[in-house]
C-alpha cells in the first residue's frame, strides 16, 4: 500500500461540497494512480464520489485498493449537516456495501470500515460485525475495519476483529498516537485522516489548519505552544506536518484529500522526501509533550 492514499471526500459535490467538473475528478484520480498511489479512500456519506470513482477509474481497478465505510444511511437529505446520522444494522449494512458496489462499479471492496466508531455494544446488538463477516464469506469484501475514535477506539482493537483502523491524527491531534501503536502491534494495518491536519497552515499569522474535530485556534496555540516554528530549518509548516505524521511507526498509509490537483501534486513531492529526521522528531515530540504537559496543569 502506497504511503499516501486519496480521500474522496472532496469529490461529493454539491449541496454539501464544493462544486467540482467530471473533467476535473478524471483528472486529480488519475493523476493520483498514475503517482502510484494505490488506496482510494470513499464514503457513502461522500455525496457523489463513489459514483464518481465508478464513473472515472473503474477501468483501473486493479491498480488500487478501494475503500468505503458502512453504517451510513444510503440517502442523506440535501440538508444534513454533519454529524450524520447512522444505521449499523445488519440490513442497513449489507444495503449499503451493495449499493456501494454498483456506485463504485466493482464485484468487491478491499475494505469496508464502519463508519464514526459505534461502541461494541451497539454493534453487537445490531449484527454490525457478523453482517461485514457475511459480505467478506461471499465475496463482496476483502477486510473488515473501523473508522475509530475515542472513546470507543480502545474497545475496538481489544475485539480482534477489524483488520484496518483508520484514525485521526498530525502532530496538532496526538490524542490517539497511543491507540494508533496498539493498533499496529495487534497486527492490523493503520490509516491516518487529517494527517495534513486539514489545512496549510500558511505561513505567518494566517492560520488554516483544523484537525477532525478541532478548532483551529486550539491546532494553532498547540503549534505555538511547542513553538514549532524554530525547528523547521527551511520547511513549510504544511511539510512538516506531514511530515511528522508519515514518522509514526505505527503509520500504514495517511489519506489525504484534496479536490485540487496542484495540491496533490505537492502532497505527493512532499512524501517522496520521507519522514523527518530522527533527530527532528524526537525534537519536535519532545517539545509537543512538553506543550501538553504545560496545559495540562
Amino acid at each position: 500500500m502506497s504511503i499516501l492514499g486519496y480521500g474522496a471526500l472532496e469529490l461529493e459535490g454539491p449541496p454539501r461540497g464544493r462544486a467540482i467538473g467530471d473533467m476535473d475528478v478524471r483528472r486529480i484520480l488519475s493523476e493520483a494512480l498514475d503517482a502510484g498511489i494505490n488506496l482510494l479512500d470513499t464514503s457513502i456519506d461522500y455525496g457523489r464520489s463513489e459514483e464518481m470513482i465508478g464513473r472515472h477509474v473503474s477501468a483501473r481497478r486493479d491498480e488500487y485498493f478501494l475503500a468505503s465505510k458502512c453504517g451510513c444511511h444510503l440517502a442523506l437529505p440535501d440538508d444534513a449537516t454533519p454529524p450524520y446520522p447512522h444505521d449499523y444494522s445488519a440490513a442497513n449494512v449489507r444495503a449499503g456495501v451493495e449499493q456501494s458496489l454498483r456506485r463504485l462499479r466493482t464485484d468487491y471492496l478491499d475494505l469496508v470500515q464502519v463508519h464514526m466508531s459505534p461502541s461494541r455494544d451497539q454493534m453487537e446488538a445490531e449484527g454490525t460485525v457478523e453482517a461485514i463477516t457475511r459480505l467478506r464469506d461471499e465475496g463482496k469484501v476483502r477486510f473488515i475495519g473501523m473508522s475509530g475514535i475515542l472513546p470507543n477506539l480502545a474497545e475496538h482493537i481489544e475485539m480482534g476483529v477489524f483488520d484496518v483502523f483508520q484514525i485521526p491524527y498530525s502532530p496538532l491531534q496526538r490524542e490517539h498516537e497511543e491507540l494508533m501503536g496498539r493498533a499496529a502491534r495487534s497486527g492490523a494495518g493503520v490509516l491516518v485522516r487529517g494527517g495534513t491536519a486539514r489545512g496549510t497552515a500558511t505561513e505567518g499569522k494566517n492560520w488554516s489548519a483544523q484537525p477532525y474535530g478541532l478548532d483551529k485556534n486550539v491546532a494553532r496555540d498547540r503549534w505555538e505552544a511547542a513553538e514549532l516554528d524554530s525547528v523547521l530549518n527551511g520547511m513549510t509548516r504544511h511539510e512538516f506536518i506531514l511530515r511528522f505524521t508519515l514518522s509514526h511507526p505505527g503509520l500504514s498509509s495517511a489519506i489525504v484529500g484534496t479536490g485540487r490537483a496542484e495540491h496533490l501534486r505537492s502532497n505527493i513531492e512532499i512524501a517522496s522526501r520521507g519522514p523527518l529526521p530522527d533527530e527532528l522528531y524526537v525534537e519536535a515530540t519532545r517539545r509537543l509533550d512538553a506543550a501538553s504537559e504545560s496545559a495540562a496543569v
